[in-house]
């Protein structure tokens, strides 16, 4: 498997598990998995909801700010890598 930089948390919500990203590169879809990795976070996730603007969406492309849920708490600053097959 191959990862993609695709950007980087910039907010946690702690109160609802929701990370919020700026897609630097590529586009994120609805069911794709992430690694989301940080200097205390490292796991892989499918991405099961995202929002853009308080409304669902099945994708987002570069230059989309996004909320998606999340498994874990993660920090500002931690790394999204989208997995892609080879």
């Amino acid at each position: 498997m191959k990862e993609i930089e695709i950007g980087r948390i910039s907010h946690y919500f702690n109160h609802i598990s929701v990370a919020a990203m700026k897609i630097e590169k590529g586009e994120l879809k609805k069911g794709d998995s992430v690694h989301i990795k940080g200097h205390s976070e490292d796991f892989v996730q499918a991405v099961g909801s995202m929002q853009m603007e308080h409304g669902d969406i099945d994708a987002a492309k570069a230059g989309d700010d996004i909320g998606f849920k999340v498994d874990r708490k993660v920090h500002e600053g931690d790394v999204v890598y989208k997995i892609v097959e080879e």
